[in-house]
């Protein structure tokens, strides 16, 4: 939403609504949607390090960087939380944000009934502003009901072997979205400038995107943790498949065409998945209610081949704690979407196997660098040689688990 800014009115600066970015399904830091082409998220140091030395054959598989913004914040006397912030120098010397060029003060607020000191005022609100957002990013949003129900499901099973449902107006990144604004209300300081990454939205092209987001290696604490962080980030690997695999589920949305809404989890169900359950979640991501996207195997296994090769040539590279977004449009080309009567079925699933002429559209990119360490990194301290083999025994076990799911295994 575009507006005046409330810093001088006068000068009719433009002034940027930031709202909850609604695709958000794993991590925990909260993204916001800054405009249709681009999110920010606080800024981490090493992760801006990251970003201003990218590799040339990364830059594919990584959201595209789009500069600094600075941010501090004011209340009003309702208790209402306004974030207003202005593009640095590098922002507008990149030259990607239309609406930062030339203009040296954007205005980013964002309300919060603080005043009432409810957390139940906090998510009602938030709901009205999700529901909106949500509709206005959806083209196809008739088929999605006025509620935007999200769906939310265990593997856990009752004695019959059903599984039980639960209805949740609260997806993942509602959650992130409401414990940063409580983070920064607590801490409340208008005379302390924030940071925030100004970074590409990779779903913004997709009608109904439908996220994957894993957390890749067999490591996961950064060389800075305390030891108390890294006894619990090795206790988490180990009783997850990031141990046995090197990937875990941190996070999906898949669209489902039978229900016009999304099926959704969080990275606790990722975290109590065996092996097997892992795979049998990797079939429930390319099932969209109706049939198994078979059609969309070879492409993502292509992309993630083409990922390993470069992962591969990165000497002195760990991407500790980063994830991978496996991504793919919900919405069908109408030759794909008639299934093929060979009766293929999947446990745990009512997905029958569908192949279609048309390509579909995928993605695969990786995000969050702010463990990630490489020599010459800014505040690095420890150098290692070689490729990241944690991050490359993921991605091999995710291709063949994949390759497996196209051969009918």
């Amino acid at each position: 939403m575009v507006g005046q800014s409330p810093l001088d009115p006068s000068k009719g600066r433009t002034a940027v609504l930031l709202e909850p970015f609604v695709h958000q399904v794993g991590g925990h830091m909260s993204m916001m949607k800054y405009d249709e082409h681009t999110v920010c998220k606080p800024l981490v140091s090493q992760e801006l390090s990251f970003y201003e030395s990218l590799p040339l054959a990364m830059r594919q598989f990584t959201p595209q960087y789009k500069g600094v913004v600075s941010v501090h914040l004011k209340k009003d006397s309702l208790g209402n939380l306004t974030l207003i912030a202005s593009p640095s120098l590098q922002t507008e010397s990149c030259g990607r944000l239309d609406n930062a060029i030339g203009d040296p003060s954007v205005t980013i607020w964002h309300q919060w009934a603080a005043s009432t000191g409810s957390e139940h005022a906090l998510v009602k609100w938030s709901h009205t502003q999700l529901t909106k957002t949500f509709k206005d990013s959806c083209p196809g949003k008739m088929l999605l009901r006025t509620d935007l129900q999200y769906r939310t499901d265990s593997l856990l099973e009752d004695a019959n072997g059903n599984q039980p449902e639960r209805n949740s107006y609260n997806p993942w990144g509602l959650r992130c979205h409401r414990q940063h604004l409580n983070r920064m209300s607590s801490k409340h300081n208008e005379n302390k400038l924030h940071q925030f990454l100004l970074l590409e939205n990779v779903v913004s092209k997709y009608n109904y995107p439908c996220i994957l987001d894993l957390k890749m290696g067999t490591r996961q604490h950064g060389d800075d943790a305390s030891e108390e962080k890294k006894a619990r980030h090795i206790k988490k690997c180990e009783q997850s498949t990031s141990a046995s695999l090197g990937v875990r589920i941190c996070g999906m949305q898949v669209y489902q065409a039978d229900t016009g809404h999304f099926l959704c989890k969080d990275k606790y169900h990722g975290r109590k998945l065996s092996p097997e359950g892992f795979r049998q979640s990797l079939r429930q991501f390319l099932c969209n209610g109706n049939h198994l996207r078979t059609d969309l195997l070879e492409p993502i296994i292509l992309r993630l081949k083409a990922l390993l090769s470069v992962i591969r040539k990165q000497s002195s590279y760990r991407f500790y704690s980063s994830s991978l977004l496996i991504i793919y449009e919900g919405q069908e080309h109408k030759e794909s979407t008639a299934p093929l009567d060979n009766h293929l079925h999947f446990q745990k699933t009512n997905c029958t196997a569908s192949h279609g002429t048309h390509h579909p559209r995928v993605d695969v990119r990786m995000i969050d660098f702010a463990h990630t360490t490489f020599k010459g990194s800014k505040g690095n301290h420890t150098t290692y040689d070689g490729p990241d083999h944690g991050y490359i025994f993921g991605l091999e076990n995710l291709i063949k688990i994949l390759q497996n799911i196209s051969e009918g295994k």
